[in-house]
């Protein structure tokens, strides 16, 4: 199966969109996949904002992209845009960083008003950087994510329906592309 790298572009530790990542990662694991979580904003903000290469936390960042086979982005929309940490992030990356990855872009936000800045903001991005097959995104309202106090996370019927049909799209588009190992 594939590695998928699965991350999330909020700057908040209690993020629902870092939430709703890693509820759908144990569905891409369930799956079979191998899923790696990344919080940007775990990366030093002295390291990201200087765009500081050799910083051991930026190689490992990306070496991560590198060594993944699909990339899951999800990120809080901010101003009809993704959030100013995903982009300084994406700035870091070589400009080819996702050239044969399939990609899966998500996003939270409080207003249906944003529900096309994945189309319009962040796919073109992501196109650019050479992802090989950029899969329907889905856009989730914030008030669509709920938290219990014991930490398990709700996602509404019609979402998360519509959720666990873009992540086995995803899925199965990462079984056709990823690479076949070779016994010997």
């Amino acid at each position: 199966m594939a590695t998928v790298l699965s991350v999330s572009g909020s700057p908040s530790a209690t993020s629902r969109t870092a939430r709703l990542l890693r509820h759908l990662d144990d569905r891409l694991a369930g799956q079979g996949h191998t899923v790696i979580p990344f919080d940007v904003r775990t990366l030093p903000a002295d390291a990201l904002l200087r765009a500081d290469f050799g910083h051991p936390a930026v190689v490992g960042a990306l070496d991560l992209f590198a060594r993944a086979d699909g990339v899951v982005i999800g990120t809080p929309i901010y101003k009809a845009a993704y959030s100013g940490l995903l982009k300084s992030l994406l700035d870091l990356l070589p400009q080819f960083a996702l050239a044969g990855k399939t990609v899966l872009p998500l996003a939270t936000g409080g207003s249906t008003a944003h529900v096309l800045a994945i189309d319009y903001a962040l796919r073109p991005v992501l196109s650019s950087m050479g992802a090989s097959h950029i899969t329907q995104g889905w856009f989730v309202l914030d008030r669509h994510i709920t938290v219990s106090p014991d930490g398990v996370l709700t996602v509404e019927a019609t979402d998360a329906e519509a959720l666990d049909r873009i992540v086995d799209g995803f899925s199965a588009a990462l079984e056709r592309t990823a690479p076949v190992a070779v016994h010997g």
